[in-house]
């Protein structure tokens, strides 16, 4: 695929997933139920970090973790990272982890983590971002979209649309 055409599926898939994420805005109702093989399949998926390595979520497995779903051409995504900031930064040391996976390409993720002094690892995920979304609950593949993982691995909240640090440090805390 060249640039322009994969520059022209990044937008189509922004266009989507912004004018899903408008419709959505605020409801925290996920638009399908995650299942548990396709939630196996995408931790053990990798992933590009921004410097060019590979992870995949099964390495935070123990933890508590907040798997965030979004863009850095996303407004609302880019609303909720400073409380994923603060709430890193208070609870990671008692277990909980946030990961964000983008939806967008390395060096764009890369220039934005190092702009906004991201504390916790985001993946790349470029399109397979959309389709572990998918497999996580997020039919429409809008976003922002968060999941939050007990320790074992089970999925106790989902939020479509975007969330904030008064939503999320009461669920957080009381997995610990």
């Amino acid at each position: 695929m060249t640039k322009t055409q994969k520059s022209l599926v990044f937008v189509t898939v922004a266009l989507l997933a912004l004018v899903a994420g408008l419709a959505l805005r605020g409801t925290g109702t996920p638009t399908g139920a995650p299942q548990p093989a396709a939630i196996a399949s995408a931790f053990v998926t990798p992933l590009s970090t921004p410097d060019g390595g590979k992870a995949s979520l099964s390495q935070w497995k123990g933890k508590v973790l907040v798997v965030n779903f979004w863009a850095t051409w996303c407004a609302p995504c880019r609303k909720e990272i400073p409380d994923f900031i603060r709430l890193q930064e208070s609870l990671g040391s008692r277990g909980v982890q946030f990961v964000g996976i983008a939806v967008d390409e390395a060096d764009k993720v890369a220039a934005f983590v190092r702009e906004v002094g991201l504390n916790y690892p985001t993946l790349v995920g470029e399109l397979d971002a959309v389709e572990i979304a998918r497999a996580m609950g997020n039919e429409l593949g809008a976003l922002p979209y968060t999941v939050v993982f007990d320790r074992d691995g089970n999925v106790v909240q989902v939020e479509l649309g975007g969330t904030n640090e008064a939503k999320l440090r009461p669920v957080l805390t009381s997995l610990l």
